[in-house]
């Protein structure tokens, strides 16, 4: 029977994509696991593999094509001596599905069709794959409501949040609510076409923005909407952590190695949150989840927007290590050849504009982040010293922003107050 291949949702975030290459042609024939074509997301060129064995009948999307709906038909599967002409007429990208808080009912049966199996084998979209293992979800028991009975992303999220068929039928009935009155509507920005027209005297050039552009716009405004931020403030001099820099990067040239302070701000900022636990958190809508392991993130600018790798298990490895690493991170960022766990997850993040002579700044949380650490460059200023004499000193300015859903004013400023420490004792980093 011919089969429909539909543009997968390869992140969590997409909703569209640009089929950049196919890597089959029709004619061709292709097994489960073979890589059919290449796909650029929000964030990352990233390579789609079949799911079903056949021969590609008809290439319904050319490469190239963008803004490519998910689950939009882009090829047609057949058997062999099939006809291309058999398959389902192409269909209208369904509407996303609901969010996971409001999927609180399995779906009806008739709506949704048996697993469809060879033997042991279950048919599931690469995504649906991935939130059933992260859940725990035997996807034998998950009814599919993709074509042919596969299973997507809707399916698992759904049987994630259904109840069991005993408590379904123990369940009253709802009382329907009174629907609450609508509040009075916000005032809205104004219209791309009435700001051109402000501007329609004036000699400027248009950008279209692409899936990283709009995937920022819609997160940040997100986090500054939904986010109550507040931020703490502090200064750290570095002048021991700089002499002992060039100590060790003194000792490590032989291995190619060369430390940079930022290395030292995400070991300090990992360990700091190993000893305020209560701080490596993230929001998840109705709780809060505390993460054993340091995973961090860190800001990197590429063109046209930003990226931010988690280094994960910070705390547990060397500075050579996270050096090397985060090298690494930041050179396939630049390119767009992340892997989405590789961006996803981590529950603070670093963003650090020292190097463009920035003194400090307020950076925006990452959702689901619990906090971000703001780091300003280290400049030469007069300091009251211990003895209460007057010295200069290599000092630079942090801003903590914290979500005050999650970490509270004193734990915050028990957080910054740890990585504060760990910089100024950088010795202690390596015990």
């Amino acid at each position: 029977m011919a089969t429909q291949i539909l543009m997968p949702a390869l992140s969590p975030t997409m909703e569209e994509g640009t089929l950049a290459k196919w890597l089959v042609k029709e004619g061709d024939v292709v097994k489960s696991g073979q890589i059919l074509a290449e796909i650029e997301t929000d964030k990352a060129t990233m390579e789609f593999e079949a799911v079903d064995e056949g021969i590609v009948g008809r290439i319904l999307v050319p490469e190239g094509s963008a803004g490519v709906k998910v689950n939009t038909p882009i090829a047609v599967l057949v058997e062999e001596g099939e006809s291309a002409d058999a398959a389902p007429a192409p269909a209208a990208a369904p509407a996303a599905p609901a969010p996971v808080a409001a999927a609180t009912a399995p779906a009806p049966a008739a709506a949704a069709s048996a697993p469809v199996a060879t033997g042991a084998r279950v048919f599931a979209s690469p995504l649906a794959r991935r939130i059933a293992k992260e859940k725990g979800l035997d996807l034998t028991a998950v009814r599919g409501s993709g074509p042919h009975g596969r299973i997507v992303r809707a399916d698992v999220e759904g049987a994630q949040a259904a109840p069991t068929q005993a408590a379904a039928a123990a369940a009253p009935a709802a009382v329907a609510a009174p629907a609450p009155t609508a509040p009075a509507a916000a005032p809205s920005s104004p219209s791309a076409e009435t700001i051109k027209k402000i501007y329609a005297d004036r000699t400027y050039e248009e950008v279209t923005l692409d899936g990283m552009r709009r995937t920022i716009a819609a997160r940040l405004t997100e986090a500054k909407q939904t986010i109550p931020h507040f931020y703490l403030r502090r200064d750290v001099q570095l002048d021991a952590l700089m002499a002992f820099r060039e100590t060790l990067n003194g000792q490590l040239a032989g291995r190619g190695v060369k430390l940079s302070v930022n290395d030292f701000i995400i070991k300090a900022c990992a360990m700091a949150l190993q000893a305020v636990p209560n701080a490596n958190a993230v929001w998840a809508g109705d709780r809060i989840l505390k993460l054993k392991p340091s995973d961090v993130a860190v800001a990197v600018a590429v063109e046209g927007g930003l990226f931010t790798p988690v280094l994960r298990d910070a705390q547990s490895k060397s500075l050579s290590a996270l050096s090397a690493e985060m090298k690494d991170l930041a050179g396939r960022a630049k390119t767009k050849k992340l892997a989405p766990h590789e961006y996803q997850g981590g529950s603070f993040a670093i963003s650090n504009l020292g190097m463009f002579g920035i003194d400090n700044f307020d950076a925006v949380i990452n959702p689901p982040h619990g906090a971000i650490l703001a780091v300003g460059a280290g400049v030469k200023k007069p300091v009251v010293k211990a003895d209460g004499t007057i010295g200069v000193a290599t000092v630079m300015s942090m801003t903590l922003s914290v979500d005050h859903r999650v970490i509270d004013g004193a734990l915050g400023a028990e957080l910054l107050k740890a990585i504060v420490e760990n910089l100024e004792s950088p010795v202690a980093m390596l015990a």
